[in-house]
């Protein structure tokens, strides 16, 4: 008696081969990489940059102060998204005030994750205006 081979068994057709099965790795990330972690040295360099480049001739008029301050915080979240940081959310407080010999006390709080997150902060100064800026951020789970 002859046993059947592969050859004399019928071709299955097309609908019913299985494609190879593709192992995929978890695509959560808990923690970002040590070198995508929020750098404080490097945001307060870009913080310096910002207010230089829009401070830096200026005299303080309190009606032009709202328009600065928020063409500010814009440019600096800008260019810390340009860094390259995946996955950080900003968020970024500009304070402007002009000089007249008084103090200014600036406070926050943040529930984070220190591990992780953290904030950097800016003080311009000339003779008429004093800037505070503050960039914080958040890694997003």
């Amino acid at each position: 008696m002859d046993s059947p081979t592969d050859s004399d068994a019928p071709a299955s057709p097309a609908s019913e081969r299985k494609a190879p099965v593709k192992q995929e790795s978890n695509s959560y990330v808990i923690r970002p990489n040590f070198h995508l972690k929020f750098r404080p040295t490097s945001v307060k360099d870009v913080l310096q940059t910002v207010l230089r480049e829009n401070l830096r001739d200026k005299e303080y008029t309190a009606s032009a102060a709202t328009d600065w301050s928020k063409s500010i915080a814009d440019t600096i979240r800008n260019r810390l998204k340009e860094i390259g940081l995946e996955r950080y959310k900003y968020c970024v407080q500009v304070v402007m005030a002009e000089v007249r010999g008084q103090g200014i006390k600036m406070a926050g709080r943040c529930l984070w994750d220190s591990d992780t997150d953290n904030y950097v902060r800016e003080v311009f100064m000339n003779d008429s205006i004093i800037c505070i800026a503050v960039a914080y951020g958040s890694y997003y789970y």
